[in-house]
């Protein structure tokens, strides 16, 4: 086990390296930051004090070597636009994006699962051709439409739920969220269910492909010959051995909601770090930009490492593997 911990640690360290000059490198290539901040009457005078200010007189390898610095200080640098630290204006818009993308996979963890395993079991069921069907409307669907139609149809006609906002939030262990509050949950559910859609369409394919497959295995048919209940064949001996591509494909998906939550975000006017990220790349607001992408690729790696636990705790065969290497 520590010589798995160890070997990951350096793999990850490797990669927030790499990731670290491909993101800065890639971004400081890209259109001149002055030209926005600075207003056109300016003399070159004052352009010259706001390159000054912004460090960006300096050569780009300078620039870098002084990020890195920063980085191992904790500081990220500050926005060209807010004046404020990065790290602190990503971390204040981070708890709602993340429960965002807590509540849509929950819902993909609670409705594709157990949608996907029926379907499979009876894949000649007219419910499972159903359900099959659905499941592929539910990827051709474009994020951006299915949320306008959700406003449209529960927040315009019906009037059952928010259109727009975070709603009310409470503190919980010192983060705000919007969970702990009637008004926050209300909120929360168009953007999660809009979120979650392709999610759960994609977990429903994944988990009939298992159950399908697992169902005619030889233990599956030897458990149901000793007279197991089929909730106990299902719950327990499919279950278990369907669950670990489930697993890996849950956790990179949730990867991709904290990253890739813009749409939405956009959609629902959701206070998150989606929404911060568009505004700084029309503003070239760099530093945010920059730790925005830095942070996301350490939750990669971070939910990568969480995957890989859940996988010795599924299946005995991964811990046999790392005990040998």
């Amino acid at each position: 086990m520590t010589a798995f911990l160890i070997r990951r640690l350096m793999q990850a360290g490797l990669v927030v390296a790499v990731m670290s000059v491909i993101v800065f490198f890639g971004i400081n290539v890209v259109g001149n930051p002055v030209d926005i901040l600075v207003s056109p009457e300016a003399d070159q005078a004052e352009r010259a004090r706001v390159i000054r200010e912004f460090g960006l007189d300096r050569p780009v390898w300078q620039q870098y070597l002084l990020f890195l610095n920063g980085i191992a200080h904790g500081d990220f640098g500050r926005s060209f636009v807010h004046g404020e630290p990065a790290l602190k204006l990503i971390l204040e818009r981070m708890p709602a994006t993340v429960e965002l993308a807590l509540a849509a996979l929950l819902m993909a963890i609670v409705v594709g699962i157990p949608v996907g395993i029926y379907a499979g079991i009876t894949p000649m069921g007219r419910a499972s051709k159903v359900i099959m069907a659905g499941s592929i409307l539910g990827f051709s669907l474009p994020t951006f439409w299915v949320g306008l139609m959700l406003i449209l149809v529960f927040a315009v006609h019906l009037g059952w739920l928010p259109s727009t906002g975070r709603g009310a939030t409470a503190s919980v262990l010192g983060v705000s969220t919007s969970m702990a509050t009637l008004d926050g949950l209300a909120h929360l559910v168009l953007p999660a269910l809009n979120l979650a859609l392709l999610k759960i369409s994609l977990v429903v394919r994944l988990t009939y492909a298992g159950a399908r497959e697992a169902s005619q295995q030889d233990y599956i048919k030897f458990a149901r010959a000793k007279g197991l209940s089929e909730r106990r064949v299902v719950g327990i001996h499919l279950l278990k051995n369907i669950m670990i591509p489930v697993v890996t494909v849950l956790g990179l998906e949730f990867g991709n909601l904290l990253a890739f939550s813009v749409v939405t975000e956009t959609i629902f006017a959701w206070p998150g770090m989606g929404k911060l990220l568009i505004d700084s790349i029309l503003l070239l607001d760099r530093p945010v930009v920059v730790a925005y992408l830095i942070i996301i690729v350490l939750a990669f790696l971070i939910i990568n490492f969480v995957v890989d636990a859940l996988y010795s705790a599924l299946d005995p065969r991964v811990r046999l593997r790392d005990a040998g290497s």
